[in-house]
């Protein structure tokens, strides 16, 4: 009785555990199956991570080029916006400066204006002047010294259809002998129209003349020969006079032509002033004016400027001579 019992005792523990082993059992596979599952999962969510990852390198790598790109773009604005400072900052400057040079200007102008109406009025004043001076002392002077030229040198200049040069107080023998020469300067050529005594090497003396625009050498010349004839050294002194004639060449500068016109002496020295009122100061190789060596008694005459400027030198050196 007691083994049976235990026996069953027994039996009931075996089937008990072999409940408990199929029950474990059944728990385990089914811990594998969900494990096996969860491993599966885990992997998927390796491998799904691993590619995250490499994506995830690639948007960093794109991720620091867009931000390079950004702050080389945030430098070229920060760059365009300064350099738009500065130019906002240059047209300030310069509009203010702008400004004030308008202001300089109209102050400028204003003074302008004012000068201007000063000048005037002094001008009018000076000229006032000068027509007082050109009607007194001036002409007194130009009178006195022509006379003391004609008196004390025997040189004397008349005008017609040229400019003729006359000489006296040359031969000792006769100081009232005469000697002269014309020349006349048109269209830029100056020309020998008359010579006495006449002198066979006046050409050659003109063509230099043209050259150099020398008058005032030329005189000299000219009256050096006629005192050589005058002691017999010329050899080309002749006694025979020499029709009108013209020897020319071209000549350097331009001038006005001279014509022939005669009037008063009294209306010949009020256009002698006018006319030296007129002629350019242009200087020549010739300078001085022929209103300080004209005789009163010349005929008037349209002047070419380089011929009047050479003729006051020549009466200049007359006088050092003397």
């Amino acid at each position: 009785m007691g083994d049976k019992s235990v026996r069953s005792e027994m039996e009931e523990l075996r089937l008990k555990c072999e409940k408990d082993i199929q029950l474990h059992h059944h728990s385990t596979l089914a811990s594998l199956q969900s494990f096996r599952k969860s491993l599966e999962s885990q992997s998927s969510i390796a491998q799904s991570t691993f590619q995250n990852q490499a994506k995830l390198g690639k948007l960093k790598a794109q991720l620091r080029a867009a931000e390079d790109d950004f702050v080389k773009a945030l430098a070229l604005k920060t760059r365009k916006e300064a350099k738009r400072m500065a130019m906002m900052d240059s047209m300030v400057a310069t509009k203010e400066r702008v400004d004030k040079l308008k202001r300089l200007v109209e102050e400028r102008k204003s003074r302008k204006d004012e000068y201007a109406e000063i000048i005037s009025r002094q001008s009018k004043v000076l000229s006032a002047c000068e027509e007082k001076c050109k009607d007194s002392e001036c002409k007194e002077q130009i009178e006195e010294a022509i006379s003391w030229y004609n008196r004390v040198l025997g040189f004397r200049i008349e005008c017609g259809h040229g400019i003729k040069f006359v000489f006296n107080k040359i031969n000792p023998n006769d100081p009232k002998e005469e000697y002269y020469f014309t020349v006349r300067h048109e269209n830029d050529v100056y020309s020998l129209l008359d010579c006495d005594p006449y002198l066979n090497d006046t050409k050659e003396l003109i063509t230099e003349l043209n050259k150099s625009n020398g008058l005032f050498q030329f005189v000299r010349t000219m009256r050096k020969k006629f005192e050589a004839t005058t002691c017999g050294t010329n050899p080309n002194y002749v006694t025979v006079g020499q029709d009108t004639s013209t020897i020319s060449a071209s000549a350097p500068v331009s001038s006005i032509s001279t014509g022939s016109r005669s009037q008063s002496p009294v209306k010949q020295k009020a256009l002698q002033a006018g006319d030296n009122d007129r002629l350019p100061k242009k200087v020549n190789r010739g300078k001085g004016r022929l209103s300080d060596i004209k005789s009163p008694e010349n005929s008037s005459v349209r002047r070419s400027p380089r011929l009047m400027n050479n003729c006051s030198h020549v009466k200049k050196d007359v006088l050092h001579r003397k």
